[in-house]
């Protein structure tokens, strides 16, 4: 054992000078020799086998599902710029909090977001990001990325963030045996990375040649976000080493400038430049949105447009009935991906910009993600292209198309159109919705053609038709059961995520959560009057209306009770309103630090009792918050003489003692 345990020290401190430090101090034959000596020993003696282990990483290990994960810290996304005036713009917002800052800026790798939970120094588990607040557990697969450390260099409990990438080499050879298999080949590497990455083996993900850089400390002790990063590097993290601290906004775009040409000298994809205020608590004074923070944001690099021929226009027909034209093209590649169709948005698009049939045109990716054609190139034009032609009729069910007014957009209005029906049950399945894995869209669509699914509660059924959807092509036993338990599972969501899944016009996610909030479960709310739902903040008269109109349709009250019967969870598991007129109805803004809770706390104890936080000081504001050493936010509550609590007054409304 003794042996064991010094190969495995010896092969994690050269892996930490090999992908950390990037000064190697032995050879890889030395390294591989060491390796297999080690292999040899725990495979003798098994039960010595350690957790951080390097032979973990080789990989082999196999689970039945994927376990979900709720971060402890929200993982958000970055807000977009897009030139130096949206730079500018972003610079000037920070100026005015905070005239004297520092940025520093990343490389934004295109990858797949991750979260490694470490314990005493070992890796605990890992995870994506899901939709930000719940993830999938990745651990099986992130140990044999051999970039990321089984073991740190500390001993501490600690969360970091980072980014999952296929190296460009990593990419061909894994293309090139699909290949040679004769199986698909992956668009992009980003695709390579995400498919990889969520194997449910972890012997295929060991063997495409995945890596990580690391970049985000959530919750940093440190003062700047630059000597977090260097501590996440003595940990044994592999950060990337073209990290730059800039003085200025300037700085940051020379640095722009500077990668946006060296993009295609890196060994791996970038997506454009990540730009973060340096000092955590400007970080922690400037805040968040509902989606994304507000002292950090993304620079996508100018997307690639390239010239292809538009064969033929088709129209798609959404779940809200809204009629699309799309442009079928020759297949080009576009930033890595083989695109054979564009959106095309809607007629007025097509008549302003005189795309016709049998057009060469631009096509790019609109963030860098959905194809979209961007102008005709009339010099190629010979006189045998069509012009376009909006149709009269949905392509699907042939009813006559309508313009509701004030809108460019054209309706198909028959509820039971088979295309607004599929798309409905796409939505209903979908991450954000009812998140069940496993019904794809065209898995969906191959359902409802089968007619295996035609309504939501079909979806319940599905079990009934086991046998048959094992016999079905690209289906097994397997993969048929993990898809009927993750229906199953799906039964226990909270009432907030049904609703946003019955697709109730007007109804987002954020929306459905504060409906909830006021109605525990679904009878409750079915029985408001319209009345009623417009008097809590943000909902309004019009979509209150809109909720009245649904739940008085009587083909939705009856699916409402078949999916009762199927026992569907009809009620809300979050946390409710607590009747306070001390917060009810009232703006809280937030500055400063406070005894023993963070803001995140408060908030969450305001928005318990009905209150609502923001981020800026402005006359809406009915209150602001104040702590130690705040911000510029008490001078503008003052010059509004809006009213001040400190903490001594929050924390005798909230009943805490301090002691």
């Amino acid at each position: 054992m003794d042996r064991m345990n010094e190969l495995i020290e010896l092969l994690n401190k050269y892996a930490y000078e090999y992908y950390t430090l990037d000064r190697p101090s032995v050879d890889d034959a030395e390294y591989d020799r060491l390796m297999q000596e080690l292999i040899r020993i725990e495979s003798s003696h098994p039960e010595w086998v350690r957790e951080d282990s390097p032979t973990r990483k080789i990989g082999g290990e196999v689970i039945s599902e994927f376990v979900k994960v709720t971060h402890d810290v929200p993982m958000f996304s970055l807000g977009n710029v897009f030139n130096e005036e949206e730079i500018r713009d972003f610079d000037n917002k920070i100026s005015k909090v905070f005239p004297k800052h520092e940025y520093v800026c990343e490389l934004k790798i295109d990858g797949l977001a991750v979260s490694l939970e470490y314990k005493k120094g070992v890796l605990f588990r890992a995870a994506t990001r899901g939709d930000g607040t719940v993830g999938e557990d990745i651990t099986h697969n992130v140990k044999t990325i051999k970039s990321i450390p089984q073991k740190l260099t500390e001993d501490v409990d600690i969360t970091i963030r980072g980014e999952v990438y296929m190296p460009k080499k990593s990419f061909e050879r894994l293309n090139k045996y699909q290949e040679e298999h004769g199986e698909a080949k992956f668009q992009n590497p980003r695709n390579a990375a995400a498919g990889s990455i969520r194997q449910l083996d972890s012997g295929i993900a060991s063997k495409r040649g995945l890596d990580a850089f690391l970049y985000h400390y959530p919750l940093t002790p440190f003062k700047t976000h630059y000597k977090s990063l260097m501590y996440m590097k003595k940990l044994g993290f592999v950060v990337n080493p073209n990290i730059k601290l800039c003085k200025n906004v300037n700085e940051v775009l020379s640095y722009i400038s500077e990668w946006t040409e060296k993009r295609s000298s890196l060994p791996y994809e970038i997506d454009g430049i990540v730009i973060k205020v340096n000092d955590i608590a400007m970080q922690q004074e400037l805040g968040y949105t509902a989606k994304v923070p507000k002292w950090a944001t993304a620079y996508k690099f100018p997307p690639e447009h390239v010239l292809t021929r538009l064969t033929d226009i088709i129209f798609t027909v959404g779940r809200t009935g809204q009629i699309t034209p799309n442009a079928v093209l020759e297949p080009v590649r576009v930033m890595g991906s083989t695109i054979s169709r564009a959106t095309l948005h809607n007629r007025d698009f097509c008549i302003e910009k005189d795309i016709r049939i049998g057009d060469y045109v631009y096509i790019f990716k609109a963030g860098d993600v959905i194809p979209a054609v961007d102008r005709v190139e009339f010099s190629r034009r010979n006189g045998t292209e069509r012009e376009f032609e909006m149709i009269k009729y949905c392509p699907m069910c042939g009813t006559e198309l309508k313009q509701k007014p004030g809108m460019v957009d054209f309706f198909c209005e028959n509820v039971h159109c088979p295309a607004r029906k599929i798309e409905s049950l796409i939505h209903y399945v979908s991450r954000d919705a009812m998140n069940i894995d496993g019904l794809g869209e065209r898995i969906m669509e191959d359902f409802y053609n089968y007619g295996f699914i035609r309504k939501i509660s079909d979806i319940y059924k599905l079990n009934s038709k086991r046998e048959e959807l094992i016999e079905l092509e690209g289906f097994g036993i397997k993969s048929v059961d993990t898809m009927l338990k993750n229906i199953e599972d799906s039964k226990k969501n909270s009432l907030d995520r049904l609703l946003f899944a019955l697709g109730i016009n007007g109804i987002g996610a954020k929306t459905a959560k504060i409906l909830c909030k006021y109605y525990s479960d679904i009878d409750s709310l079915m029985n408001a009057s319209a009345e009623e739902l417009a008097s809590i903040h943000d909902i309004g008269p019009v979509l209150s209306e809109n909720i009245v109109a649904y739940f008085n349709n009587e083909g939705h009250v009856e699916e409402i009770n078949e999916l009762k019967s199927l026992g569907i969870n009809m009620t809300y598991t979050g946390k409710q309103i607590i009747e306070d007129e001390n917060f009810k109805d009232k703006k809280f803004v937030i500055t400063g630090s406070f005894d023993n809770l963070t803001r995140d706390e408060i908030k969450a104890y305001i928005e318990e009792r009905g209150g609502l936080t923001s981020d800026s000081v402005s006359k809406k504001t009915d209150v602001v918050l104040v702590g130690e050493a705040p911000g510029s936010k008490r001078d503008k509550a003052i010059e509004l003489n809006i009213p001040i609590w400190n903490q001594d007054k929050l924390f005798e409304i909230m009943g805490i003692v301090e002691k």
